[in-house]
């Protein structure tokens, strides 16, 4: 018997290759993913694949070919479709079923049943994404390849599917994964990166405005597949138009045309000045997972210690006068202080001394507690409290988690960072927008500490209040907003209004119409305006209505449990009408046209997914609480510790079998290393200033004799001196990381400024000459 691809545990498996096709428009992704599956074996199987998708993406179509027959699956209520798929096998007809997995979204599984023996089929879901822009003005698409299991807080009875989930390691995967992408822009398109080896960028265009790019080889299984997409003009406000669905009722969602508006507020420098004000409390995660890489480079630094590099430039950032502390949680949770105190030289130095001695070693990942326990602890009078999240981990009760953020959403704002490949888009996507923050995802080779930062300045700046939009169009159209609309902007965040544009009137070509947002910050108010062409773009597959679908879909599904059942049938009749699957839907296809029904018993094969967190053949077991049931061993590399400990397999009785352990191996130490910038951080005080002494010298580069005898006068303060010889390295030796340091430079340039006096450009002077600079008189505002 021909057995085909075979599994760690010898099973076959009928997957045998995933391609992805991507239509990338400015900041939008439709995407269709093929899966091949063959049956090699001698009687019929059915198989389950479980794959991550981002939380805010809209699946609205599924289909198959099967025997040379192509089956359109129809969206069905879930508990209908899911019969209509069970009846189907019992009658031995070909079936295929896609699910979303529990209320989260980020998970789904598709099932394909009663393949016959030696026949293909090939499933292909479509979906549409929303591509968030980076600091540094990119689109950026991410397959997500790397599904790893959710932890299961302690008396937490949800189920979860990733917990069946197969695991295999690296290198034995059956399958392989192909992508393409197309990517369109009116802007022009500059250049395309990637985690992954690509085929040189092909324009398809002469000015430049679309262009194609495939990967160049099958990409690992250890992370997931990002592309950076670049444009000439990543700013500028844009709209896109949609008609509505041929055929739909006019006046539904599908059956008027529906707009997707992007605008990015700015504001002036003046407007922009930082306050001193607020409570700001970390909540780091230091589950066992944290001990892993941040990626699969050799020498990658374990997440832990970035996240501490991180907190250390954060702690330096914070104003004087604001109030701070620090939690960490895993299977229990501890903190700094009873509650946030003042930050001060001595708070700050104090802090900085227990971030060092952090390590991964508190086991599962329980978040809920530490949240309720901040919020238990009173706020500051007069100091908005601002809180950052900072986790590498799934858990079963996600939306126990957002609701508690939300309830809470009056008193703070929440801002959260998703560690590694893997991390959920529900957990950290929902509860930043719980409370009114935004959420970043730190893959593959990013820094963690730019995108900190940039929450950070958010956090410092003045909010946007009292927003609201008005519509310019022609008489006869109106547009009605599709869900509650922008409630927190942060300037030079983009910003995504959906609307569905009512009335049919006859426009000519050269018809525009207009939105305006406006807002307030503190007693000004601020207009932004983007006027737009009424002529819709082409295109069938409609990715707005999609999106606006599934943006509303996620706001009704939000607020399901505290409704009547009008909100659950209303639930019910948008992702009905839209096509977009949801929590209460699923999409169904049977295969009508095969005469005979399939013979045999009916076997299942689960489609196994890499190992969490293998970066090598080497592998040691996570230390998890005991709560988190997998059904066989979860390793993480083990490239990072010596400390083998097989008392950690908790899993099953087949651990040591699955796991490779082996005693013999000698595997060095590796001691993160601390980065110059890190140092020179590590020196500054709480109130921005650099002492002058031995260990600013070394960092610096330069003797403390030459230090002190090029010194313009005696004068000069010697912490003036410093701080502005500090200053000076910053601008020449870490400007390509000046988003990370821009805030306690900030800082410094206000206090030596303050104590300088007249002597300030004569310090500027002495210290180019110093340290062999040309650093202008502009960064200390001379």
């Amino acid at each position: 018997m021909s057995c085909g691809l075979l599994n760690s545990s010898n099973e076959p498996v009928p997957l045998r290759s995933g391609s992805v096709t991507v239509l990338i428009r400015g900041f939008v992704a439709d995407v269709s993913c093929e899966l091949l599956y063959r049956n090699e074996e001698q009687g019929p199987v059915e198989a389950v694949f479980v794959f991550p998708v981002d939380t805010e993406a809209a699946v609205y179509a599924f289909e198959a070919h099967l025997g040379g027959t192509c089956i359109q699956a129809q969206l069905r209520e879930k508990k209908q479709a899911q019969e209509l798929y069970g009846d189907a096998l019992a009658g031995g007809q070909s079936s295929f079923l896609l699910q979303q997995e529990g209320t989260k979204g980020d998970v789904f599984s598709c099932s394909l049943g009663n393949l016959p023996p030696g026949e293909e089929a090939a499933l292909t879901l479509r979906y549409v994404c929303e591509l968030p822009l980076e600091p540094d003005g990119a689109a950026r698409y991410m397959l997500p390849a790397v599904l790893r299991p959710r932890y299961t807080p302690h008396g937490w009875d949800g189920e979860d599917v990733t917990q069946g989930v197969p695991r295999v390691p690296q290198g034995e995967l059956p399958y392989t994964l192909s992508l393409s992408a197309t990517l369109q822009s009116p802007h022009g398109i500059d250049r395309v990166l990637s985690n992954c080896s690509l085929t040189p960028l092909s324009y398809t265009a002469g000015n430049r405005t679309s262009a194609q790019v495939s990967l160049a080889e099958v990409p690992p299984w250890d992370r997931d597949v990002e592309l950076l997409v670049y444009y000439t003009e990543p700013h500028k406000p844009s709209a896109m138009l949609e008609i509505g669905l041929p055929g739909a009722e006019p006046g539904s969602l599908m059956g008027d045309p529906a707009m997707m508006v992007t605008l990015l507020p700015s504001l002036p420098e003046a407007v922009l000045g930082q306050s001193s004000a607020g409570e700001f409390i970390f909540l780091l995660d230091r589950s066992g997972s944290m001990e892993c890489p941040m990626d699969s480079r050799d020498r990658s630094p374990q997440r832990i210690d970035s996240a501490k590099e991180t907190l250390v430039l954060l702690l330096k950032s914070l104003p004087l006068g604001c109030y701070f502390n620090i939690y960490s949680f895993g299977s229990q949770f501890e903190s700094f202080y009873p509650q946030s105190v003042g930050y001060t030289q001595q708070t700050m130095a104090k802090s900085l001394q227990r971030v060092q001695q952090l390590q991964a070693d508190l086991g599962g990942t329980e978040i809920l507690a530490p949240l309720q326990a901040i919020y238990r602890s009173p706020c500051q009078d007069g100091h908005p409290r601002q809180l950052f999240v900072f986790t590498d981990g799934e858990v079963g009760n996600t939306k126990e988690v957002i609701t508690e953020v939300q309830r809470h959403r009056g008193s703070h704002r929440c801002f959260s960072f998703g560690i590694g490949e893997g991390a959920s888009t529900a957990l950290v996507k929902g509860i930043a927008q719980a409370a009114g923050g935004s959420a970043e995802f730190i893959t593959g080779q990013d820094r963690m500490q730019p995108k900190a930062l940039q929450s950070l300045k958010r956090a410092l700046q003045p909010a946007m209040t009292r927003i609201s939009l008005s519509w310019d169009l022609p008489p006869g159209m109106e547009a009605a907003l599709l869900g509650r609309g922008p409630e927190v902007i942060f300037p030079g965040q983009r910003c995504l209004i959906y609307a569905q544009l009512r009335g049919q009137p006859q426009l000519p070509d050269t018809a525009m119409g207009g939105v305006t947002l406006q807002y307030r910050i503190q007693d000004q108010t601020y207009k932004e305006t983007l006027q737009f062409p009424l002529q819709p773009q082409d295109g069938d597959r409609l990715p707005v209505h999609r999106l606006a679908a599934k943006s509303l879909l996620l706001e009704l599904e939000g607020a399901m449990d505290t409704r009547s059942k009008g909100a659950r049938r209303r639930v019910l009749e948008t992702s009905l009408n839209s096509g977009v699957i949801c929590s209460l839907t699923a999409y169904v296809g049977v295969d009508t046209e095969r005469g005979q029904p399939v013979h045999g018993p009916l076997v299942r094969r689960d489609i196994p997914l890499i190992v969490f967190g293998a970066a090598t053949g080497i592998w040691k077991m996570q230390s998890f609480n005991m709560n988190f049931r997998p059904s066989m061993a979860m390793c993480c590399s083990a490239s990072v510790r010596t400390d083998w400990d097989k008392s950690l397999c908790f899993a099953s009785a087949d651990c040591a079998e699955d796991c490779d352990f082996d005693d013999r191996l000698d595997v060095p130490e590796r001691a993160p290393e601390e980065s110059p910038l890190l140092r020179l951080v590590s020196l500054q005080n709480a109130d921005g200033s650099w002492d002058l002494d031995p260990q600013l010298t070394a960092v610096l580069g330069v003797s403390e004799t030459d230090t002190k005898g090029r010194m313009p006068s005696k004068d000069v303060a010697p912490g003036v001196w410093a701080t502005v010889l500090a200053v000076v390295w910053l601008h020449s030796r870490a400007l390509g990381q000046h988003n990370e340091w821009e805030l306690l430079e900030a800082k410094a340039v206000a206090w030596v400024r303050d104590q300088a006096g007249p002597q300030l450009s004569e310090c500027l002077e002495a210290a180019n000459t110093l340290l062999g600079c040309s650093v202008g008189p502009a960064v200390f505002g001379l």
